[in-house]
């Protein structure tokens, strides 16, 4: 089970509402999962506060971050492809704790039996948003460390997301960091049912300057067992200048992806 699926059976599984075979699925990935570990124990702290009506200020500064990272990619269209708006540190700080509050909304939610059903699927909406908001926000920081936070929220996102997914293509292909790029594309690999993500890693090659990212781009093609990659790896093979242990590891990927 993923991380996404057991975040939306959290709060039946805290009730003892889930079937036995989803509770079994859900514990089994609670028992190897630090970050839903963590979740879990959030959604049984609000458990035991009082219920009660959440304000409208939670909402309120919900919007404002929001409307603040739709200005912030407004003027990010301004920017050529190859530099990206840098946000306001205030913004650094608050969209994290805003990934929180709205997580405390939900809760607060749930534990009134009161709450229209329709009501806590629009919060759940908005701590969607509020965990891409905060990817793509700090996938956009000058600090390299802060790229990174950015790339382990992205684990947080569905992959339905196309936003996210093409944050992290670019972060793979332009990033400064080396560490930066190799953890874009650790995280890229949740995407590569898609074909065209697949593709878009393996393009990526063409940008990258360190072996490091050159080795794991060729074991990433090999990984994928896609015969295709074979073609790519041969056309890689005859760069001039390539370092010596990525042309070993690329000669080692077309003999993998040859066998039958």
């Amino acid at each position: 089970m993923e991380c996404n699926q057991t975040e939306k059976l959290l709060p039946d599984y805290l009730q003892d509402a889930l079937g036995a075979d989803d509770s079994q699925a859900v514990a089994k990935h609670l028992h190897t999962c630090d970050a839903c570990r963590e979740e879990m124990e959030l959604w049984r702290a609000l458990a035991a506060l009082p219920p009660q009506q959440p304000g409208p200020t939670l909402r309120r500064n919900f919007q404002t971050m929001l409307a603040a990272y739709q200005q912030g990619c407004a003027a990010g269209r301004q920017h050529s492809p190859s530099r990206l708006p840098t946000w306001p540190s205030w913004f650094r700080v608050f969209a994290p704790l805003a990934a929180t509050l709205a997580l405390l909304v939900i809760g607060f939610a749930v534990g009134r039996s009161r709450t229209n059903q329709d009501e806590i699927a629009s919060l759940h909406r908005e701590l969607a948003s509020t965990r891409e908001l905060v990817a793509l926000s700090m996938l956009q920081q000058q600090s390299a460390s802060d790229r990174l936070e950015g790339v382990s929220w992205s684990a947080r996102v569905d992959t339905s997301v196309p936003r996210v997914k093409d944050a992290l293509l670019r972060t793979l292909r332009l990033d400064s960091s080396v560490d930066v790029r190799l953890a874009a594309l650790d995280a890229l690999r949740a995407y590569t049912g898609q074909a065209l993500v697949r593709n878009s890693i393996e393009e990526s090659f063409r940008n990258q300057k360190s072996p490091l990212v050159q080795i794991a781009l060729v074991d990433f093609m090999v990984e994928q067992h896609d015969r295709a990659a074979v073609e790519k790896l041969k056309s890689i093979r005859q760069i001039p200048d390539l370092n010596p242990a990525v042309r070993e590891r690329v000669e080692w990927g077309i003999t993998q992806l040859s066998r039958g």
